[in-house]
């Protein structure tokens, strides 16, 4: 028994020394638990705007009809004042001729002074005049002379006739009355030619009887 005790005290140390070789084996080799990661915040990406696959085309307006050469335009102040006008052109292709504007007034007032407005350019083509030249304009000390127009001006002009028109006065225009304006025409170049003709009170553009602003497009063949 003794010889027993003896041979457990010797294998103390060794018995020791594997318990610890088995103990150092299961930290190596034994299961772990993987600690898992705290979940991390994602970032919520910023919605990037995708381009569109093909260029966006606006709607394209229609091509406007360009205004002739000899059109005006239409003056800042209107008068509500109604008239009815028709405008007859007798001019021949080569040659000289008329024109004859007849204005009605439609309204309950009567207009002081009427007139009638073109572009001086127009000269370039058609020279228009309230009256042909006669021997009787022009002759010294010769009788006076009955006319119905009032002016006859280029602007710019003293009573606001804006640059590169010409205005003939005419009136006054009554109540319910008519003027029959007889334009004297001298033919300066060929060809037909469109020119805008205005209708005014002073310097405020009179109303048509369908209440659109008084001008008309006149064409000359």
């Amino acid at each position: 028994m003794a010889e027993r005790l003896n041979c457990l005290h010797r294998a103390g140390p060794l018995i020791s020394a594997l318990l610890a070789v088995v103990v150092l084996a299961g930290c190596l080799f034994g299961p772990s638990t993987t600690p898992t990661p705290s979940p991390s915040a994602s970032a919520s990406a910023s919605a990037t705007s995708v381009p569109s696959s093909s260029a966006s085309v606006g709607s394209v307006d229609p091509t406007a009809t360009p205004e002739p050469p000899l059109s005006l335009p239409v003056p800042r102040n209107e008068d509500a004042r109604r008239i009815r006008v028709s405008v007859d052109p007798n001019v021949s292709i080569d040659g000289n001729g008329e024109i004859v504007v007849t204005v009605t007034n439609l309204s309950d007032r009567r207009v002081r002074e009427l007139v009638l407005r073109w572009a001086t350019d127009l000269d370039e083509t058609l020279f228009l005049a309230p009256f042909r030249p006669s021997e009787q304009r022009i002759v010294e000390f010769g009788p006076p002379l009955l006319q119905e127009w009032t002016k006859w001006v280029n602007g710019p002009g003293e009573s606001g006739e804006p640059a590169g028109t010409t205005s003939l006065g005419w009136g006054p225009l009554l109540v319910d009355g008519t003027l029959t304006i007889p334009i004297q025409v001298t033919r300066t170049g060929p060809g037909e030619v469109t020119f805008d003709l205005q209708f005014l009170a002073s310097e405020s553009i009179l109303t048509l009887q369908d209440g659109s602003t008084a001008e008309l497009r006149v064409t000359v063949p």
